[in-house]
């Protein structure tokens, strides 16, 4: 086995730390070092600028999102409510117009 091919990113820290906390970093700097879609373009070309602060590559596009990935479970579930209200309510002006 080559070496670091186990620890991965987290092997800078040697033997220090812990299993799981090198385990918990280096899964953490893979997902945020992956490829991302852009929710402007559809490019995955996007990547960290800061902490929560996502850019796309290809245009430019700036977002908030999570610190470790651009969409975290949390904005989902918000982003899933808000959708449904807005359908709520086209449904709602619909009726009401007949």
């Amino acid at each position: 086995m080559p070496k670091g091919a186990r620890t991965g990113s987290a092997g800078r820290f040697g033997a220090r730390y812990g299993r799981v906390a090198r385990r918990r970093v280096a899964d953490i700097e893979a997902d945020t070092n992956d490829d991302h879609t852009c929710p402007d373009c559809g490019d995955d070309a996007v990547d960290r600028a800061g902490t929560g602060i996502w850019e796309c590559n290809a245009c430019g596009h700036k977002f908030a999102g999570g610190a470790y990935r651009p969409e975290t479970p949390g904005g989902r579930t918000v982003q899933r409510s808000i959708r449904s209200a807005l359908a709520e309510e086209g449904e709602t002006e619909d009726e009401s117009e007949a």
